[in-house]
């Protein structure tokens, strides 16, 4: 019983010293030289080197041209299937009902499919229940807060080809007529991190949004508060944001984005 325990008390620990090193070398995107990464672990460096050569063939750690070991294409595929397998909806459940709640707005999750904008969540600030009628229903892109934040994830080029059949309806005053508008209008959006229509669809409607962003850094969805503007008003506008875009940032999180 005795020897049992002290074999597991070792493989636990070679655990342990296996995920220093995989921590250690997650810290420095350029990599570590056998002796740098000891040092930084506590190994002697031949149990370093033991323990990484291991790694190495396993492809969970790569040795670079300069001898230096870094992060390995296996590992970041196991990372990045947990990461694929999240429900967006699931994990954007509760920030949709915080920002219902804690504003007293209207709260949605949508995501991009053309030039629309198809909700997936909807949270209603007086019945406060999951409106699931509302769930699926598209929206034009160019003239929805959700929409703005979906389309800054594209460069000009690809902004024009996504957009290419849009025929840009001016529903109001506000709403954006061109292709170069809407350019100009994603450049401040990207500026400061969230985005608004403020009344650009219907007269008297407000909707703020701020995107959502995965692991890779791309923008896969967007969380938005809207409300009438006798409720969103003018001086509700910049707290608004700052909610809403600091929801949307510990949502990104969750879902492995780490910038």
């Amino acid at each position: 019983m005795g020897n049992s325990e002290t074999h597991d008390d070792k493989g636990v620990q070679s655990v342990d010293r296996v995920l220093d090193i995989i921590e250690a070398l997650a810290e420095e995107p350029e990599g570590l030289g056998i002796t740098e990464l000891a040092n930084r672990v506590g190994l002697h460096k031949s149990t370093a080197h033991r323990l990484i050569s291991t790694l190495g063939r396993r492809n969970y750690v790569q040795k670079q041209e300069n001898g230096h070991y870094r992060i390995g294409i296996k590992l970041i595929e196991a990372v990045s299937c947990y990461i694929n397998s999240l429900e967006l909806e699931t994990e954007a459940r509760p920030y949709v009902i915080d920002i219902a709640s804690h504003l007293g707005l209207t709260a949605h999750l949508g995501v991009l499919d053309g030039d629309q904008v198809v909700y997936v969540e909807k949270m209603d600030v007086v019945s406060r229940v999951k409106l699931y009628s509302q769930i699926g229903v598209r929206m034009h892109a160019y003239c929805s807060s959700l929409g703005k934040c979906l389309l800054s994830n594209y460069s000009k080029e690809e902004l024009e080809n996504r957009m290419k059949d849009c025929s840009f309806i001016r529903f109001t005053p506000n709403t954006i007529g061109s292709i170069d508008e809407l350019h100009k209008e994603l450049l401040k959006v990207r500026k400061q991190g969230w985005a608004m229509d403020d009344q650009e669809f219907e007269i008297g409607h407000r909707c703020i949004s701020a995107p959502i962003y995965d692991y890779r850094g791309d923008i896969i969805a967007a969380i938005s508060a809207s409300g009438d503007v006798r409720v969103l008003t003018d001086d509700r506008i910049e707290d608004t944001a700052e909610y809403v875009r600091q929801a949307a940032l510990e949502l990104s999180r969750s879902m492995g984005y780490t910038g």
